[in-house]
């Protein structure tokens, strides 16, 4: 689960400048007119704010997969975590991960529950903890949800180097924790890892089945997956 605090970047949309008109900018202040070309370029971008065209949903990483991710996952996650597939495609693009690294994290968190919540108050799809949201956002909304996960989890991925067990370590029990020694470990953020590198491992081979992941279902996930296909009526 998603614990320790952290700074929340959110994109925002540009806002207009005020002017007669979509080419009030042929002209740079040199006084030399801009080719026919740049002025049509810019004429369109200028229409597309006036639009009001919602980019604050483009995240600095881009909104295309990095190269060799693929753009669907692997066939073993279970059918509460498949029925995902689509936005967890989605949603890795905007935060620049694999999305069967994005599927790993929600199969072990949450098992594809939005209204999931642990013990110790994490809630929603990758169970984030309540005092990382804003007082107005709602932390079971699967987007905000994930925008709130997965930024974390590519930050503590950037942190480590691109090390996804450290990663996972690190979202388990804060990015600063999982710089601890591995003996000082809680057993928690232990099997974590354990399970979460077990499964992507296999996932990003293209596997059909898991057997870490069938071992964590014989260890209590499977009673998070009933509880996630209960609430889609499965």
């Amino acid at each position: 689960m998603l614990r320790h605090t952290h700074q929340h970047s959110q994109p925002k949309a540009a806002l207009a400048k005020e002017s007669g008109g979509c080419l009030w900018f042929a002209s740079i202040s040199f006084g030399m007119a801009l080719p026919p070309l740049a002025v049509i370029v810019l004429g369109l971008l200028m229409t597309l704010v006036l639009l009001q065209i919602d980019i604050s949903v483009i995240s600095p990483h881009g909104n295309s997969l990095a190269p060799g991710y693929t753009n669907e996952i692997a066939p073993l996650f279970t059918p509460e975590v498949q029925r995902w597939g689509d936005e967890i495609v989605t949603w890795s693009a905007l935060y620049g991960l694999d999305p069967n690294l994005v599927a790993t994290v929600m199969q072990i968190e949450s098992c594809g529950d939005p209204r999931a919540r642990s013990y110790a108050g994490a809630m929603g799809l990758f169970q984030v903890m309540p005092f990382h949201f804003d007082a107005d956002e709602d932390p079971y909304k699967p987007a905000t949800n994930a925008s709130r996960g997965l930024a974390y989890l590519k930050s503590a991925l950037d942190s480590r180097g691109g090390n996804v067990r450290l990663a996972l370590a690190g979202y388990n029990g804060g990015i600063m924790g999982a710089k601890r020694p591995e003996s000082v470990w809680p057993a928690e953020m232990l099997r974590y890892v354990y399970w979460g590198t077990g499964i992507y491992t296999d996932a990003k081979q293209g596997q059909s089945e898991s057997g870490r992941l069938n071992e964590w279902l014989g260890k209590g996930g499977a009673s998070l997956c009933a509880q996630a296909a209960g609430r889609f009526g499965y």
